[in-house]
């Protein structure tokens, strides 16, 4: 896994310290949801995604490098996964996963294997 994952890319138009909350998130084939929580910090940015009726009301944690573009202007998130690929990515549970080095590693090591950008 590279460090890469976890963080923006410069051509994403992310600006730091901006408040992604409630920005509506579009996988490669459609919405998933709107961002619930996001994490700036180096090395370890990601978005957390409301995913309401879609995955049963659950949420998925989307490393920075899944993002393609911000438009702030439609407060929109465009990530370059399709939704089949979001959601069987490792399930994400807020209260046990959010700072968990070892769930990061084995998120990361999906996001940055085979459906890598």
């Amino acid at each position: 896994m590279t460090e890469n994952v976890w963080g923006y890319r410069a051509t994403v138009g992310h600006l730091s310290g901006a408040d992604l909350t409630g920005y509506k998130v579009e996988a490669k084939d459609g919405s998933i949801g709107k961002v619930d929580k996001h994490s700036d910090e180096v090395g370890s940015s990601y978005i957390v995604v409301d995913t309401g009726p879609w995955i049963f009301g659950k949420e998925a944690l989307l490393p920075a490098g899944t993002i393609e573009r911000i438009d702030a202007q439609e407060e929109k998130i465009y990530v370059g996964r399709t939704k089949a690929e979001i959601k069987a990515a490792p399930e994400f549970d807020k209260d046990i996963h959010l700072g968990n080095q070892a769930y990061h590693r084995q998120v990361g090591g999906y996001y940055d294997g085979p459906h890598r950008i």
